[in-house]
């Protein structure tokens, strides 16, 4: 093998502008050149002659041809010089196919320039993987290229210089990575989306299960962010390689019968096109009519949502009419349901309500000549750009208008959701779980009492749609009116809706809330404040329980000074004061142990107790400790139990549960004193304060006459006492001459429940009405930290 170095991309590309003129030396030496440059490619740095390797000669004649129609001369200059800087870079790198490695970024350059992306775009998709597979430095090509396609080339290149314990991991911070990216400047998922194309297309050679796999991640992210940013072109494509490289049998086997449908509809389609036209010629409209194969995909998908063998799928075909203005789309539509019957329910307006995505058209369905349904989607030209490029027009068609500017808002409002989201959660499995949540292509359209239209994923609920409008609006949500009417805030929302959000300022997220929620930012927002407060409760909490004890020895905690807290820390091993008070709150350590540790320290006895080495011990109460007070309004720290519903005036006592905070219990509850007895050593005193600072949840169950508006008057009664109604429930069986109404109401105390059940008393319709604990039956739950049953209360 020769040791003279090869002539590089730009020699060769040197010749091939000197094979332009006519001398017969400038021929020969293009010829040389080319021979030299496949020879390079053929044999790589370390082959020989002895083991060739066939493909053609990499030329970025194509791309260059392309790009001469909307870049300038200099930006065609700077892409080859990012050509040969790849070209140099992969020297000696082969694709799995057996092709030189080079020609993977000048096919995704290609794609890009199809989509008319600017040259910086096109440079970083001719660099992307020269960080990543080759070692160069983000420095190196910000110095050569400039920092913007350092950044996208950047943003494009996978973490493989971090440790990560999987591959779901890496792959979850890789994704992260790159959407962050995104975020802040959209043409690092374009050049991504281009990458992955050509990937699919070329997924031939990849064994088996990595081809499955990396369908299946091209199925389930990929795609859907096509979708998301309005690229359906690319979209279809991707679904549809990832359908054939995951389940190819399937695929082949339903590419085989769409084949041997299309021929036999073929006359039935042409019958259909030409009656359309006619109707659309007698409409007086200048209208351009399609016919449009559904995507091997989108058949399967129907006949696996649906259950339908591919003889059932009647919609296999579908039409296009794309005419000039709005006005015409509706006068087209017109023309369609006279020549055809629609089919009812088949009709949606995205023109005047846009997918999230910026799509906009209309969708009707009508019943064919033959009784088949036949899909027609009728749009301008421009709607039908934007349909089928998305974000990507944007570069494609620069005189697109206020239309095109939608849609880059679109674009724009998702990424910085994305930033949102990232800004609350704690690793990249939790944000790649949140961005797949939003993801989902199908979406309702609702709307603000202001009539602004919002778009939320299919099975949002009211709590929602308070998010999507602002956090802090969600986290203070107590209620919701849908058309005006009061309810729950998880009734999910149905297009057409109108949402008003009611508020209270001392309202607080849920952890419930997570069990119905639907999108991403939703689930963040709840689970950051959840987190947030529960250690800031939790700290507060703790300082309470050590104060409390403390006041056994006759101090407290104004009177522990630094040094001392310096030792603490030392002896318990935490980071600060604030860890050993949230350990304290949330149950890892025992108040009583901290009080005597630090009373040891503070006289001077340190190293003669025996009992100190255990920071973590479970000891009984300090001797005298006054009991904490509950005010009811410390958070998740501090829970009500549910077995029992403890009000302010019933006896209680509180169990401090591994990590889970304190649990309150009713002294004669069946829970607690079961607790108790199995775990003596982690009950503490408790008190209520004397004006508790909210209302409290209690259960009443009342015997009633079976009359008509019984449950009504009933309510009525509970209200004029001041009670707040949270749940109401009946009987089912109402054959009965007496049935039981079951309420949830809000009371401030005891005295305050008296007054409600003395005036539902003077209902002549009420027989009976007594306090209820809630039911065991079919029910179990967690509290202080074990498995428990709940106890039937007596009646």
């Amino acid at each position: 093998m020769s040791t003279n170095p090869s002539p590089s991309a730009t020699e060769v590309e040197h010749a091939a502008h000197e094979h332009d003129s006519e001398s017969p030396s400038s021929a020969r030496k293009y010829i040389d050149a080319v021979l030299e440059q496949s020879f390079r490619h053929l044999f790589g740095p370390t082959a020989t002659p002895e083991q060739p390797r066939r493909h053609d000669v990499v030329s970025i004649a194509k791309l260059t041809s392309a790009l001469s129609g909307y870049l300038s001369p200099e930006e065609i200059k700077e892409v080859k010089a990012a050509f040969h800087f790849s070209d140099e870079a992969h020297l000696g790198q082969y694709r799995q196919s057996g092709e030189p490695y080079i020609t993977h970024p000048v096919a995704v350059a290609e794609i890009c320039a199809a989509w008319k992306l600017d040259a910086q775009s096109i440079m970083a998709a001719l660099l992307h993987d020269v960080m990543e597979d080759q070692g160069v430095t983000k420095t190196e090509l910000a110095e050569r290229f400039g920092a913007k396609v350092a950044e996208l080339v950047d943003g494009l290149s996978k973490l493989d210089k971090m440790e990560f314990r999987n591959r779901e991991e890496a792959q979850a911070e890789n994704f992260r990575k790159m959407l962050l990216a995104m975020a802040r400047d959209v043409r690092v998922i374009l050049v991504k989306l281009a990458d992955r194309l050509h990937n699919m297309r070329t997924l031939g050679a990849v064994p088996p299960e990595k081809r499955r796999r990396v369908a299946r991640e091209t199925l389930d992210i990929y795609a859907p962010i096509a979708h998301r940013l309005g690229l359906n072109n690319t979209y279809r494509e991707l679904q549809d390689l990832s359908f054939a490289n995951f389940n190819p049998h399937r695929y082949a086997t339903l590419e085989k019968a769409v084949k041997a449908a299309r021929g036999n509809r073929r006359e039935v389609v042409g019958k259909i096109l030409e009656s359309v036209q006619r109707a659309i010629s007698d409409a007086k409209l200048d209208a351009e009519v399609t016919g449009r194969e559904k995507t091997i995909f989108s058949i399967y998908k129907k006949m696996r949502d649906k259950q339908l063998s591919f003889s059932q799928v009647l919609d296999v075909y579908g039409f296009r009419v794309v005419v000039e203005s709005a006005l015409e789309c509706y006068t087209c539509l017109g023309a369609l349901h006279a020549l055809y019957k629609p089919v009812p329910g088949k009709f949606k307006d995205y023109i005047a309500i846009p997918k999230v995505n910026g799509y906009q058209s209309l969708h009707t369905t009508l019943v064919g000549p033959f009784g088949a349904p036949i899909e027609f989607q009728v749009r301008t030209r421009k709607m039908h750009e934007i349909a089928e490029a998305g974000v990507a027009a944007h570069w494609l068609y620069k005189n697109g208008g206020a239309d095109l500017n939608d849609v880059q808002k679109r674009a724009h409002q998702w990424l910085k959701s994305l930033l949102d989201i990232q800004s609350e959660v704690g690793d990249s499995s939790e944000f790649l779980e949140h961005v797949k949540i939003d993801l989902f292509p199908d979406a309702v359209y609702v709307f603000t009492p202001k009539s602004k239209i919002m778009a939320l994923p299919r099975g949002a609920t009211a709590l929602d749609f308070a998010y999507s409008i602002h956090s802090d609006l969600g986290n203070q949500c107590v209620a919701v009116k849908i058309n005006n009417e009061l309810l729950p805030l998880r009734t999910e929302l149905k297009s057409g809706d109108i949402v008003e959000v009611i508020t209270a300022p001392y309202s607080k997220p849920n952890p419930a809330w997570l069990g119905f929620v639907r999108t991403g930012k939703a689930r963040t927002a709840i689970r950051h404040y959840l987190k947030t407060m529960r250690l800031n409760e939790s700290v507060q909490l703790g300082e309470r329980l050590v104060d409390q004890s403390l006041k056994g020895y006759g101090l407290s905690l104004a009177d522990v000074t630094p040094e001392v807290w310096d030792k603490l820390v030392l002896w318990t091993g935490n980071k600060n004061r604030q860890e050993i008070f949230a350990d304290i709150g949330l149950g890892r350590r025992v108040a009583a142990v901290m009080a005597k540790r630090i009373e040891v320290l503070m006289s001077g006895r340190e190293g003669h107790e025996a009992d100190d080495e255990n920071p973590r011990a479970e000891q009984g109460a300090t001797p005298s400790a006054p009991p904490v007070v509950i005010t009811g309004t410390e958070g998740m720290s501090v829970q009500l139990s549910a077995c029992c519903r403890p009000i302010p005036g019933d006896d209680i006592m509180g169990y401090i549960g591994i990590g889970l905070g304190m649990a309150i219990h009713t002294t004669d509850c069946r829970v607690a004193q079961r607790i108790h007895r199995r775990d003596p050593g982690r009950w503490i005193d408790v008190a209520w304060a004397p004006q508790p600072g909210r209302l409290f949840d209690v259960a009443i169950k009342v015997l009633v006459k079976n009359t008509k508006g019984v449950f009504a008057r009933v309510a009525a009664d509970i209200t004029s006492a001041d009670a707040n109604i949270v749940h109401i429930a009946m009987d089912e069986d109402q054959s009965q001459e007496s049935t039981f109404l079951r309420f949830v109401i809000q009371v401030s105390d005891r005295v305050h429940l008296a007054n409600v059940m003395r005036r539902v008393r003077t209902n002549p319709d009420v027989m009976r009405i007594a306090r209820e604990r809630p039911s065991e039956e079919g029910h179990r739950h967690h509290d202080g930290g074990m498995r428990i049953e709940r106890e039937r209360a007596d009646y």
